[in-house]
């Protein structure tokens, strides 16, 4: 998804920059995240490729979300010899805070440095840096960006890694270095923001071998590979996961009543889905329909809901193809993003979905 939010990013920089670096905004004195409800949230991804879609969007999340989700690749050039600097990305950063804050919406942060299209491998290592997370460049400039992020924004939820489960599987040599790394960068942000809960997220429907692949020998589906999560604690402060059933189940009421409740078993500590969702129009091989999103819906809330202290969806609203697919060289690009265009709990004009209604009476009755 990481091209997909590139088009956002660039809308963002140049529409709000006026000169000079912008500052962060001060942390809001209340939080959703200081109740005990369940946050409910979006990615600020616009249904178009415009800089209107855009203000429109977070506006709308204000309407049926509590926070966005921010996700950002490293700008490893950058970050390598210091916290401090100027850079795109610390600009795309703040403007992003900065249209949240003027909605009334708070933000979940998570660091990314793998390809979005493709876990397995990293995204956009400078010429000549090795491929590794035993790399002192990679582990320094890592730590300055989570440092710079935890300084600047003092988030509530901090991830540092989206989906390390799928990179793990590719590349279990590399595993203890990222284990390690995550542990040191982990005490430096509770040093920096003692309240910042850290976290990383795993792609469930892989963690339960549902894709079947050569690296997971034996194992069965539906027994998740708990020693993945496991290898992070004792300093994983929610168990966080992504999900997209669809591409597993035939319909949303095939998803098994014990599909997600495993994590409530398997820990005391709360968990979380930071990006998720269900297809709602035949496309491609798909052939779901706006009901099987209700039914998907309803399995997270029935299974995780006692414990769940943020839920993401990840669109709100639909991509408009035709918009999205006039920035794309690559005929593999639109067909991936096709794959994830109609998650959202509206149509793309806005017209809402069944599921919408569902979610904004989860949201209002959230204990």
């Amino acid at each position: 998804m990481r091209r997909i939010f590139i088009f956002l990013s660039i809308l963002i920089i140049t529409s709000l920059a006026c000169g000079g670096a912008p500052t962060p905004p001060p942390t809001p004195e209340t939080s959703i995240f200081d109740s005990t409800q369940t946050a409910y949230g979006f990615f600020p991804a616009p249904p178009e490729v415009t800089f209107e879609s855009v203000l429109q969007t977070f506006k709308d999340i204000a309407q049926h979300g509590d926070f966005v989700l921010i996700q950002k690749n490293i700008e490893w050039e950058s970050f390598v010899n210091s916290v401090d600097g100027e850079s795109q990305i610390r600009t795309d950063l703040i403007n992003q805070v900065i249209l949240a804050r003027q909605n009334d919406l708070d933000t979940i942060f998570v660091l990314d440095a793998l390809n979005g299209l493709n876990r397995r491998e990293f995204d956009g290592l400078p010429f000549g840096w090795e491929a590794s997370f035993a790399n002192p460049d990679v582990r320094m400039a890592y730590k300055n960006y989570a440092i710079w992020v935890a300084q600047n924004f003092k988030p509530r939820y901090l991830g540092l890694a989206s989906e390390i489960n799928t990179y793990m599987d590719a590349h279990p040599e590399d595993a203890p270095n990222f284990i390690s790394l995550y542990h040191e960068i982990y005490a430096l942000i509770k040093a920096e923001s003692p309240k910042t809960q850290v976290f990383v997220t795993f792609q469930w429907d892989d963690l339960n071998n549902m894709f079947p692949q050569p690296e997971e020998g034996n194992r069965q589906k539906l027994q998740p590979n708990w020693e993945q999560m496991e290898a992070f604690e004792p300093n994983l402060d929610v168990w966080v996961i992504s999900t997209y059933p669809y591409f597993i189940f035939p319909t949303g009421t095939d998803i098994p009543a014990d599909y997600y409740s495993p994590l409530l078993s398997r820990t005391l500590k709360p968990v979380a889905v930071a990006e998720g969702g269900f297809s709602t129009v035949a496309f491609n091989q798909f052939t779901h329909t706006p009901e099987d999103q209700v039914a998907y819906l309803n399995a997270i809330h029935t299974q995780l809901g006692s414990r769940m202290v943020f839920w993401v969806n990840t669109l709100l609203s639909d991509f408009n193809l035709d918009s999205y697919t006039k920035g794309m060289t690559s005929s593999n690009d639109a067909t991936m993003l096709g794959n994830f265009a109609y998650t959202g709990l509206r149509e793309f004009d806005g017209t809402a979905k069944p599921a919408l209604a569902l979610w904004d009476g989860f949201r209002t009755s959230s204990p």
